[in-house]
């Protein structure tokens, strides 16, 4: 069994409502990271689209069959993307999601599940809401799960994600600086989330921000690689730029042991204090 696993980051600017353009970036970074050893490449939420899509977000949607993200799916020869877009399921039925995608095929979507309406958030206006979380194999005995942004802020269901024991928690973002408040720190506060819930759940967290001017809004980067004791693997730095780690089995296998926070759960009593409380 090969318990290394060779993971990147994509920290790009996207420009908003402009797919075409997206599709490029996105390629040129694919193969990159290919060139690099890669075997998967995070990109940021919304990569294809940018994050202020607003009224415009249903002429930027795709379906997860669209040939166009087939198309960048021929780049993942080898290694698996995974990209932020909107996608298209039933009529008016829009989604912030991230797509897999490797050799060729869209091979798992995720569609986020804790839309923020709050700050300068409105993403409820736009969306519907996301209902699953599942692994994703990356290889063998490599399970990924994926939380987009602000469900990495809802505990509970975060708490539901680690259950499942994926080997790394992708966390793709799209975090603007003061977009919540002027006294909410996002460059603080999510070095916190990111690193506790790595060392809580002895579990790799893979961290794609993006970086630099959309609108009114600046994305500060960020990007971080974190280790199953929540220990920095690799930092981005201040500009657009891939960052590599490489994340082992026997070091997640030590940290679940010495802090055993699944195998001590209690998901039965949890459930029934919650059916108490509500």
């Amino acid at each position: 069994m090969v318990k290394n696993l060779n993971v990147a980051v994509a920290q790009i600017n996207c420009q908003l409502l402009d797919v075409e353009a997206n599709l490029e970036r996105h390629r040129e970074y694919a193969k990159q990271a290919r060139q690099e050893g890669a075997e998967l490449l995070l990109f940021p939420e919304l990569s294809l689209t940018g994050y202020q899509v607003g009224r415009d977000a249903p002429t930027v949607a795709m379906r997860r069959d669209d040939p166009a993200l087939l198309r960048l799916a021929t780049e993942a020869q080898g290694i698996t993307l995974v990209v932020g877009f909107v996608e298209r399921a039933r009529a008016g039925e829009l989604y912030n999601a991230m797509a897999y995608l490797r050799d060729g095929e869209v091979i798992h979507v995720h569609r986020k599940i804790n839309l923020p309406t709050y700050g300068g958030l409105e993403e409820g206006k736009w969306f519907h809401s996301g209902s699953q979380i599942g692994n994703v194999e990356i290889r063998e005995n490599w399970e990924s799960s994926c939380l987009i942004c602000a469900d990495l802020w809802n505990p509970a269901l975060t708490h539901c994600a680690f259950l499942k024991q994926p080997e790394l928690m992708l966390a793709p973002i799209n975090s603007a600086s003061g977009v919540v408040s002027e006294d909410f720190s996002n460059e603080d506060n999510w070095k916190t989330n990111v690193s506790f819930y790595a060392m809580i759940y002895g579990t790799p967290v893979v961290m794609a921000n993006r970086y630099g001017h959309e609108k009114d809004l600046w994305f500060w980067g960020g990007s971080c690689i974190l280790g199953p004791k929540g220990e920095i693997l690799a930092a981005a730095d201040d500009s657009e730029c891939i960052i590599h780690a490489e994340l082992n089995q026997d070091a997640i296998d030590r940290a679940r042991f010495e802090m055993p926070t699944v195998r001590d759960s209690n998901t039965r009593l949890i459930r029934r204090l919650l059916e108490d409380q509500y």
